[in-house]
Order: C-alpha cells, then sequence, then structure tokens
C-alpha cells in the first residue's frame, strides 16, 4: 500500500512530465485514452496529424517511456511501375501480340511496330520460348502450341491483381517468383513492378502515460503554454498571461548535421587516387564524340548491332563532324575492309567514311583509350579514364541509361593477359570490395582474348562489373601503336553498389539526405 509521501512525490512527478510535454505529445497521448494499444496510422486517425508530427510526438513519448513499442512489423508491397500501369491499360507486350494473331491468325513482325524495339524483341522471345508462336518465312507470326497461353494471361492478371498495392506474402510462390524476375533483372523483366518495405509499429501506453491521462483534464494543457518568448509577447505585455513550458535538459539536443562529400563522388575521389598511386595517369575527353573513335577505332563493323538506335544515343544537331584526322581514317578504313597493315582479313565490306563522322553520345570509355593511344603510341604507358557513358537501357536495379566506367590500359614490351587478371582481381577486391570474384571468357570486336569480371552482390547475386582483354592488332597497328596493350572497361555504379553495401543503383543518385547520410556514417 503506497504512503501519502510517495503518493505525493510521484504526483510531482507527473506534474512536471506535463509541463515539459509538446503540444503534438499531448494530443497523441490523449488519442491513447481511446485504446491502449495503437499503430502509427490509428493514432494519425484520431489526432489528425500528419505522418511527420506524428513520427516527432511518438518518438518523445517513447523516450520519455510515456509509451512502449511493444511490436515492429515489416511489410514487403509491391506495386506496379510506370511501366507496368502502361501495360495495365494496354495488356503486355506478349497479350497485345497474341490479340494481333487472333484477329487474323497471323501477323507480320513489321506490323508490330507499335511496340518498342526491346518491348517486341523480349514479348516475341518469351512467347517462343513458351512455345506459344513460331516465326514462318517473312517474318510472319502465328500460333504454335495454344495450351500455354496461360502463362500470357497469368501475367497480365497479376498486373490487374495488384494495381492498388498488395503485400508480397499474400501472393502464391508463383506469382512471386514472376514479380522478382520482372523486378530487377535486365531483358525480359524490364521492371514492371516496385518492390518497397515498410515497418509497421505497434504501440502501447505505459502505467504512467496512463496516469498522465487521468490528470490532463485537472490541469491547465500544455497546448496552452508557449515555448519561446518572441518579441512580439513582450511588446503586447500578453507574456504575463501566457503559461510557459519547461525544459528538459536530460532530453537529447538537436541532430547538428555537417556538410559532407557525396558517397559516390567520395568514392570516385577513393578510385582515382588508388590508381594515380599506383603510377596511371587519368586522362579525359569529350561526352559526344563520333561514331570513328567510338567505334570504328575500336574494330567495330559499320554493320555491328551496337551501332543501331537503341543501343547508343545519335546527335540530332549538329549530326556529323566536318572530318577526321586523314591518317587514322584511312589506316582504319583499310583494316576493317582487308585487315591493312594489321596482318588480318579485315571484315571484308566497303567502309563508309561519311558514317564514320557520325555524331553519337559516348557509349563507353574505351573510346578514351583509343584516342589516348593514338596521341601517345610509345611505350611505357599506364593510363586510366573516369567517364559518364550513355545507353539506351532499360532502368532497373543493375541498369541505368547514364552511368560512370573506368576504362584503362597499360602498353609495355611485355605486358600480359596475367597481368590484367592481375588488375581486374584488383579492381574486384580492394575497389568494389568483392569477398568473392570470377572471370568468365568473353567476347568483343577489339580484343584478343577477352575475359569479363562478375562479383557476387550479397543480396543480387552475381553481378558483372566489367569486360577487358589485349587490343587486337587491327586497333593498335592503325593507331602507329607496336606493342600489346592490355585494356579494360569497368561499371563504376556497380562496384560503387558492391563498395557503399546498396541493392539499388539507382540509390546512388537518391535525394533522400538521410539516406545518404546513413551511407557516410
Amino acid at each position: 500500500m503506497f504512503k501519502t509521501s510517495d503518493i505525493i512525490r510521484l504526483m510531482k512527478k507527473l506534474d512536471e512530465i506535463l509541463k515539459e510535454l509538446h503540444p503534438l505529445e499531448v494530443k497523441v497521448l490523449l488519442a491513447f485514452k481511446k485504446k491502449e494499444i495503437l499503430t502509427m496510422n490509428e493514432s494519425m486517425d484520431i489526432t489528425k496529424l500528419s505522418e511527420g508530427d506524428s513520427r516527432r510526438a511518438i518518438g518523445w513519448l517513447t523516450t520519455k517511456e510515456i509509451i512502449e513499442i511493444i511490436k515492429q512489423d515489416t511489410k514487403t508491397l509491391v506495386h506496379l511501375s510506370e511501366l507496368g500501369k502502361k501495360y495495365l491499360e494496354k495488356g503486355t507486350p506478349s497479350k497485345q501480340i497474341i490479340e494481333k494473331i487472333k484477329a487474323k491468325d497471323s501477323v507480320i513482325i513489321k506490323n508490330l511496330d507499335f511496340l518498342e524495339p526491346l518491348e517486341l524483341s523480349e514479348a516475341i522471345g518469351f512467347l517462343k520460348s513458351k512455345g506459344i508462336v513460331k516465326i514462318e518465312k517473312g517474318g510472319v507470326v502465328t500460333f504454335n502450341d495454344k495450351s500455354n497461353l496461360k502463362d500470357v494471361e497469368h501475367i497480365n492478371e497479376l498486373v490487374t491483381k495488384i494495381q492498388d498495392g498488395i503485400n508480397i506474402n499474400s501472393l502464391t510462390t508463383e506469382d512471386r517468383k514472376i514479380i522478382e524476375e520482372r523486378h530487377r533483372e535486365r531483358g525480359k523483366s524490364r521492371g514492371m513492378f516496385e518492390i518497397t518495405r515498410k515497418t509497421v509499429a505497434t504501440f502501447k501506453i505505459t502505467k504512467e502515460g496512463k496516469q498522465l491521462i487521468d490528470i490532463l483534464h485537472d490541469k491547465k494543457l500544455p497546448e496552452e503554454s508557449i515555448s519561446q518568448l518572441t518579441s512580439e509577447l513582450i511588446k503586447s505585455g500578453n507574456w504575463r498571461e501566457k503559461e510557459f513550458r519547461e525544459y528538459n535538459i536530460e532530453l537529447s539536443p538537436p541532430r547538428i548535421v555537417t556538410g559532407k562529400a557525396h558517397p559516390y563522388q567520395e568514392f570516385l575521389n577513393q578510385v582515382r587516387n588508388k590508381l594515380t598511386s599506383m603510377g596511371f595517369c587519368e586522362v579525359s575527353g569529350e561526352i559526344v564524340e563520333t561514331e570513328f573513335w567510338n567505334m570504328d577505332a575500336l574494330f567495330m563493323p559499320q554493320f555491328h548491332p551496337a551501332r543501331e538506335v537503341h543501343d547508343v544515343y545519335f546527335m540530332k544537331s549538329p549530326k556529323c563532324a566536318k572530318e577526321i584526322d586523314s591518317k587514322f581514317l584511312t589506316a582504319v578504313a583499310q583494316t576493317h575492309q582487308n585487315g591493312g597493315l594489321s596482318g588480318s582479313k579485315g571484315w571484308g565490306y566497303k567502309f563508309d567514311s561519311n558514317r564514320a563522322k557520325r555524331f553519337v553520345l559516348r557509349s563507353h570509355g574505351t573510346v578514351l583509350s583509343v584516342r589516348t593511344l593514338a596521341k601517345y603510341p610509345e611505350p611505357p604507358g599506364k593510363y586510366f579514364t573516369i567517364a559518364r557513358c550513355f545507353r539506351p537501357d532499360d532502368v532497373d536495379a543493375t541498369h541505368a541509361p547514364d552511368f560512370f566506367q573506368i576504362d584503362g590500359i597499360v602498353l609495355a614490351n611485355n605486358i600480359n593477359f596475367r597481368a590484367l587478371l592481375g588488375l581486374l582481381k584488383l579492381f574486384g577486391t580492394e575497389i568494389a570490395g568483392a569477398s568473392e570474384i570470377k572471370f568468365t571468357p568473353a567476347y568483343f570486336p577489339f580484343t584478343e582474348p577477352s575475359v569479363e569480371l562478375h562479383a557476387k552482390h550479397p543480396k543480387l547475386g552475381w553481378i558483372e562489373l566489367g569486360g577487358a582483354g589485349i587490343f587486337r592488332p587491327e586497333v593498335t597497328t592503325p593507331l602507329g601503336v607496336k606493342v600489346p596493350v592490355i585494356a579494360w572497361g569497368m561499371g563504376l555504379d556497380r562496384m560503387a553498389m558492391m563498395a557503399l553495401g546498396i541493392h539499388d543503383i539507382r540509390d546512388l543518385f537518391s535525394r533522400d539526405l538521410e539516406f545518404l547520410r546513413k551511407m557516410t556514417d
């Protein structure tokens, strides 16, 4: 049984707490009078406060042990992306193609130009993989086996099902697999779905909090008090009629946020410092390049698919350069046509010098490597560049239409493939911070042998960091280089994902200041 002195001390303590309460805290506290256990959303419905004000008030009350967290649930929600909303209205590309075939029993591919080239390619590939359609002579698409049409309908039904957002745990295993594939993977996915995670906390009022509610109505509510003495209050004399809210000097002070470099810029600076400390010289160049330096000088034939409009950005105005150094233009043209002085047979086609003059946005940093070789052909040489590059790619967790690439070359009499692998290992472990890396064989028109570097991301699994190899004679000979040259091109954005511990390439350019601050803590 409580003594009278204990009760007096308790009432005095509660009275002191009441004086310190912020008006927002009072509103939230009174919400618990109706119900002892509330979620954030339930509190907002009762108090009519914004989410920001509710979070602040609940945070203060939790710190003061007036309310307590009894449960936290993390919900994984699935929404339609902008692309998914487009498919909700028109149907997925596969569905649209099926409808066209049903109308006339067949459709010609060229009549499907209402779809984007990549959409069309993905949809046809999907339908063929399921055995639903076949392509006959003249690009005619017809049904092959209608038994798997349910797979097309299933995806469209799923798009409709989650149009307003849905908890991923309420979906079947098959539906979750479809969403996961089409959420982040390149190619057939294209980001139809967006996945977000939200933490929902449940709060309970403490014994002390109940006592505060009981005596709130017998006291002058803090909503009528003020926390700051202004010049207007002093001039009018109204301060005499006001009650000032007391301060609790034991509460944590406001957070002081100091200015810092952007975490990605910090990462780029670290990469630059590491390479220069290894004796590499940094080079740079223009974002707008000619097809000649971007592709021709790299022994990429003018009929190569990487030159199509869906793989590179072409300049609208001006469209072409006035001229290209005739010494290099002639040598590269001969190499393409018959091998020139490189010792190969070349590609065996008539080189178009006018096409070589077309302007494009730099699609890879390797263009700066060949420009550097043309300028400094004598060994030894160690050069690198951190280049912003542009490709019309679909945006997902590991792809963006503009990205940073780190390219480099080493030319020396005794340089070899083993030295290249050693450098790539350094990139994967020291710069990207990967614990697991692997090399896989690759093909590039300008290197032989060629290799790709892959690193294991803790969430996304194995991702490609970039390609490398030894420049072919068809690249080095026209530029006047007479020694072996090892070359590489790495995706710095993906390496930064590994180093900074993020799961989505888009987070590198987030405008969420709190998220960015956590990355630099």
